[in-house]
Order: structure tokens, then sequence, then C-alpha cells
């Protein structure tokens, strides 16, 4: 919807490192995705990929930041002042992240969070639309109310994207916790990088104890120092009744609605290959029981 409301019709500049509902979200707005190369220290959108990537058809850069990771956001910002393009942020797993003591979703011209069940915090199923002013948030309003201007008016074509009460009263009923909910998280994070940083083939990729991040996940790269690949050791702790995820596995480029674009091509996204071949996110939930973190733990020390 956020796409919507600026009228984009043409490219617009994404990574292919993530779910598929970033470029799902582009194609519905009737414009066409193109890929760009993510760094390989944050999995992020490379600014230097996508200064590569601006042709005269670029209207809008659709960054992710990973995991709740911060983008470059200040190098995103001074591309897409530099070239007059909107930048809008997908913050699906940033909901809390602060820098510097200010929200991450403040970043951008819009900022989408996600409320599904899976995040941080959720209503079971939905999300928001970051804002930076009240002329914006009316209208996104009006696009998710069918249009409707008022009684007797409809301005546009909209859809009814509004959240229900039920969902609405989870929400509510989650926020006063979301501070322990966090503490938790992290409690969980630290005693996975206290175990396992030091494994040779593992690299782990969040550190705990941040300030302002929020423990989404806890992604680790599985290299070739280990002594199984990365799909090995995901059935490895499937058989331990343990689920991790190859988060994000295969990359959207690969997809048959997308391979077929020229920015799918796989010399041009090398990183993002490496990443999507090595990744797996590590169970994380604030009342994972520990005994069950320990399992996980020496699965992966002793495969």
């Amino acid at each position: 919807m956020s796409l919507r409301h600026f009228g984009i019709a043409g490219e617009i500049i994404t990574p292919p490192f993530s779910f598929v509902a970033t470029s799902h979200a582009i194609r519905w707005a009737g414009a066409t995705p193109v890929f760009a190369d993510i760094d390989p220290v944050t999995l992020n959108l490379d600014p230097a990929a996508v200064e590569a990537a601006i042709t005269d058809r670029t209207e809008a850069i659709l960054a992710v930041h990973c995991y709740g990771v911060p983008c470059n956001t200040a190098a995103l910002a001074a591309i897409a002042s530099r070239h007059g393009l909107k930048l809008i942020y997908d913050a699906a797993h940033a909901f809390g992240v602060r820098r510097g003591g200010r929200p991450i979703v403040a970043e951008g011209d819009l900022s989408v969070l996600s409320f599904h069940a899976t995040k941080v915090f959720n209503t079971f199923e939905g999300g928001a639309i970051i804002s930076p002013d009240r002329e914006t948030k009316v209208a996104l309003d009006r696009l998710g109310n069918y249009g409707i201007l008022d009684e007797v008016t409809v301005l546009e074509t909209g859809l009814n994207t509004k959240m229900s009460e039920l969902n609405a009263a989870v929400g509510l009923a989650l926020l006063p916790h979301m501070d322990a909910a966090f503490a938790a998280r992290d409690r969980v994070a630290t005693r996975y990088w206290e175990a396992l940083s030091q494994v040779e083939g593992v690299t782990c990729l969040c550190p705990p104890g941040q300030k302002g991040h929020n423990s989404y996940a806890f992604p680790v790269l599985v290299g070739e120092a280990y002594p199984m690949t990365r799909d090995g050791l995901y059935q490895r702790l499937r058989e331990h009744d343990l689920f991790a995820r190859r988060y994000f596995y295969p990359l959207i480029s690969d997809m048959p609605m997308y391979h077929h674009l020229p920015s799918a091509a796989p010399d041009a996204l090398t990183v993002a290959r490496r990443a999507a071949d090595r990744i797996l996110c590590l169970p994380l939930y604030p009342d994972l029981d520990p005994v069950d973190l320990d399992r996980v733990i020496e699965v992966i020390r002793r495969p």
C-alpha cells in the first residue's frame, strides 16, 4: 500500500535476500523489482550496488532491515536524495529497534512493520505503516478504507487493510510486556553467542547486548570449515526435534516469477547467494526452555 500511495510504476531497487513479500509488494503495486547485492556483514542492501543499479526508470529504493539490523540509512538517504528517488523501508523485523536514540522506523519516506505471529511484537496478523506526517497518514488511512473520504465520496481505488478489534486488543495486551520480552530475547542470544562464536566454521552475525536492538533472530553462517554443510546441520537439528530456519533461502531472485529478470543474474548477486546458501536462524523466543537452548548448542558444537 505504501507503493500505491506514491503511485510508483517504474523500477524499484530491492534486495534478493529477504522474505518474498518484499518483492511481491512491488509486483502488486504494478512496479518492477530490480535486485541489488547485499553487504557481507549486515546482509542489508549494499549502497554501492544500489547506486550501480539506478537507471532512468528507477523510481524508488525498497530496503530491508534484515534481522532487525539497521541498514546504512545515511548512505541510502544520500543516494535517494541525489537521484530524486523515494526511500521505503521493509522494517518487518525491526519493531523497537533504535539507533542513536531514534526509532529506525523514522527513517526514509515510509517504514512498514509486520505484526505477524512470528515477530517480536505481534497481533497474530497485521502490521503498520509509519508515516512522516499527518497528511501522509490520512492519505494512507483513506487508501486502506477503499479510498473513502466521507459518507458519499470515494476518491480512489483502495482496499480494506484495517486491523480488526481483536488483533488490536492482542497488541495492546502485549505492549506493556515488550521490555521484558526484549530482555529475554537478549539473554537467549547472549547464551548462543557465548557458546557458538568460537565454533570453527560457524559465524554468528548479530552480537547481543547492542543498545536499541531487539534480538529478533540469531542467524549464523555455516562455512566450509564446519564438519557438515548448512543443510546437513539443518537436518541434524530436525532429527533432534529442533527446528531452525534457512531464512532467507532460496533467494527471491531464484523464484520462478522473478528469475527471468536481468537483475536476477547469479553473477550480479554473489554476496546474497553465498549468504543464502550458508544462513541458518536458530530457535529464539522469550520463553525458550534453557534445556532446549542447550540442546541446540550441543548439536552444533558436536555435529
